[in-house]
């Protein structure tokens, strides 16, 4: 379900000659045998109560919260993630454990009477055993974060596949959660397609983000044997600016959706529709604040667009933007790893790449609108649906987007990027299959809801 692989390598994309990990894939019987190990061990974790979970969570919170430095150094140096943001995603993943840390208390269900009779009916939560989760690269520690806790917090226990270029920060984020686990709970399982798909193939649970074209097959695989499975997988998101919109700050955000952690976000703009008479000044607006980003070494706490995660990654931006009208897309920084510059374009013809697909870099499309009404078919005419930023003064405009557009999430005067972790995440169409993420929606989706009916004794 994902390219195979016979080793697990792992490169500095900052510095390509820096390996952080080289070692054989464990193949398809370990993925078996991790999956059994952890369903061995679900039954006493779930049996100690909410408290010892809740104190388990609780206790990887301050783990990581220890460790900070430490693993914001290792985001920067396995996936390039700029110094700046390899901190904030450490903590809120610190945040995530912690919230999660109080699920254990959360009511399970409830209690009904009877519609006849006496006795009582129960609705109850129960978790499914063991969470098979396939998580990507781009947020090696909040989307495995987020994924296991509210999984662990119910009960289950965990076998976690990470892409194969975050193998060092998955193997530290798992050695922190193993210190405060019983064993066998939760484990890492590194590799490729043979891992990922064997994974799929035995897990009680399945969740998943990457690619559209993998989520598909993940989702076909676990529907097969018809075990629950979410997918949160691609975006073309884009960003709607109507001409009462403040420009400058609306040119802020939307350069920064497009060009940091050099795009390479689900959330990122790809898109930007400038409405009527929008169009000249954001035009210029926003070719200005690209140009202004800083593009470098993803260790230096000012760099916004670091390298992308590898030369094929690289290689892909400089294609899509080949031929086109260029706004803004200076010379790439000439240092070791796989840079792209900030890239805004316009006249795109339809049906080219960029209108289409998720190229996953810094790179985004200008589109002219003639009104409101045709900026929102623009945005619904992609199969995606994740998010869209919407930039105006006006309510009215504001409460019509959000009505019609047809994406899982909308951020109104806000970048399209940005995670709020404590409610739903999730898109529409080919962005996302199944229930939501995060929030008290992770919660139901790792647990099965049970109807117990209660009668006495000699009760019809």
């Amino acid at each position: 379900m994902t390219t195979a692989v016979a080793s697990v390598t792992s490169r500095n994309p900052a510095d390509p000659s820096d390996v952080l990990v080289s070692v054989p894939a464990p193949g398809a019987f370990a993925a078996a045998d991790a999956v059994e190990r952890a369903r061995a061990a679900q039954p006493a974790w779930l049996a100690g109560g909410a408290a010892a979970r809740s104190a388990a969570l609780g206790a990887v919170a301050t783990a990581l919260e220890a460790a900070a430095d430490e693993l914001a150094a290792l985001a920067v140096r396995e996936v390039g993630k700029p110094l700046t943001e390899a901190r904030a995603e450490i903590a809120r993943s610190v945040a995530i454990w912690r919230y999660y840390a109080q699920a254990p208390y959360e009511p399970l269900g409830a209690v009904h009477e009877t519609a006849v009779g006496p006795g009582l009916l129960l609705t109850r939560r129960r978790p499914y055993g063991v969470a098979g989760l396939l998580t990507p690269w781009n947020f090696p520690f909040a989307i495995p974060s987020w994924k296991a806790a509210p999984a662990l917090a119910a009960g289950n226990a965990v076998v976690l596949k990470p892409a194969p270029e975050a193998t060092a920060c998955a193997r530290r984020l798992a050695s922190l959660v193993e210190q405060a686990l019983p064993t066998g709970v939760c484990t890492v399982l590194p590799g490729g397609a043979t891992e990922g798909n064997a994974l799929v193939s035995v897990a009680d649970v399945i969740s998943f983000t990457g690619s559209t074209t993998v989520g598909r097959a993940v989702v076909q695989a676990a529907t097969a044997r018809g075990v629950p499975v979410q997918a949160e997988m691609g975006g073309l998101n884009a960003a709607l600016v109507l001409p009462d919109a403040d420009i400058e700050q609306a040119a802020r955000h939307i350069a920064t959706a497009i060009a940091g952690y050099a795009g390479q976000k689900c959330t990122a703009t790809r898109r930007v529709i400038a409405v009527g008479p929008a169009l000249g000044p954001l035009r210029e607006a926003l070719a200005e604040a690209l140009r202004a980003v800083p593009v470098g070494d993803p260790a230096d706490p000012a760099t916004v667009c670091g390298p992308l995660i590898n030369e094929q990654a690289r290689d892909r931006v400089t294609r899509a933007r080949d031929g086109l009208s260029v706004l803004a897309g200076g010379t790439a920084p000439a240092l070791p790893g796989w840079y792209a510059a900030p890239t805004l374009v316009e006249q795109v013809p339809p049906g080219h790449q960029l209108l289409r697909e998720e190229v996953f870099g810094p790179v985004a499309a200008l589109l002219p609108a003639d009104d409101l009404a045709h900026a929102v078919r623009i945005s619904n005419s992609v199969p995606y649906g994740l998010v869209t930023s919407v930039h105006s003064a006006g309510l009215d405009p504001v409460l019509h987007g959000l009505d019609q557009l047809d994406t899982g999430m909308i951020r109104v005067n806000a970048p399209s990027t940005g995670v709020d972790f404590h409610l739903p995440f999730g898109g529409a169409k080919e962005s996302g299959h199944g229930p939501r993420e995060q929030g008290r929606a992770a919660l139901e989706f790792y647990t099965s809801s049970r109807t117990y009916t209660l009668s006495t004794v000699g009760a019809m």
